[in-house]
């Protein structure tokens, strides 16, 4: 269990938001539509016979990394006021439509977070179900875009005793129950946490993205969300949770 004096300014809250790399499939070269198709074939049990590549890309590619890009990485972390004493949450997003611009941003940010502590031994990332999406999709979209790999991204073969500097609500939630999923939504709302999903969903960015351009909500729903994760977070280590 982490007590509150423990994690202050040493654990960096974190989430992403991700659309379709492209609008449309048909925009896509013809490589990658057939692709598509083989990679898309595990979704058809969620759909009707009859739906279309193009369906299916429009409402799944946002979560394949091969199909999909970063529109914005959000962090926070807890501090506190040095004049008055009070806890605070700060955050600060990386965003835009520049995906390799906001991966070096944040990669730069990250490194220096833990440019003392390259083990990982004090200073943690905190996600909800980041082992299984957040973390692996900013470390393929880097090897995808070129860019260097973070040290502290490059997991990949690593046993669960030489990651415990990725923390996850999901899975302190499972408890050992590896076949349950629990929405952050669902988590919020057992612990009466308000809900961060009071404007959109994740089901509905890729299209605020291409049919809105609206960078500046999908923003601001992403750090609704890793507050709610600092929320969930506390609740599970026994904390008062933060004042809105």
């Amino acid at each position: 269990m982490y007590k509150l004096d423990q994690i202050i300014d040493k654990v960096i809250f974190l989430d992403i938001e991700t659309v379709s790399g492209a609008h449309t499939l048909e925009e896509l070269d013809e490589r990658m539509q057939k692709l598509w198709g083989k990679k898309s074939f595990k979704f058809r049990k969620d759909y009707a016979k009859k739906v279309s590549e193009a369906k299916i890309f429009e409402e799944k590619a946002a979560i394949q990394a091969e199909f999909g890009k970063i529109v914005c990485i959000s962090t926070g972390y807890i501090t506190r006021n040095s004049e008055n004493d009070e806890l605070e949450f700060k955050t600060k997003s990386f965003y835009g439509e520049d995906e390799k611009k906001l991966l070096e941003e944040f990669s730069d940010m990250l490194n220096k977070f833990f440019e003392s502590d390259q083990l990982g031994s004090i200073r943690k990332i905190c996600t909800h179900n980041g082992k299984e999406f957040d973390i692996p999709y900013i470390a393929r979209r880097m090897l995808i875009l070129g860019l260097p790999l973070s040290p502290i991204l490059d997991i990949a073969g690593k046993k669960p005793w030489d990651i415990k500097f990725i923390l996850d609500t999901q899975e302190m939630w499972q408890f050992g129950d590896v076949k349950a999923f629990t929405s952050l939504d669902l988590l919020a709302a057992v612990f009466d946490i308000p809900t961060p999903k009071d404007d959109i969903n994740g089901a509905q960015v890729s299209k605020v993205f291409w049919e809105d351009r609206d960078l500046e909500r999908i923003k601001v729903y992403c750090e609704k969300d890793i507050f709610t994760t600092t929320q969930v977070f506390l609740k599970l280590n026994q904390q008062a949770i933060l004042k809105v």
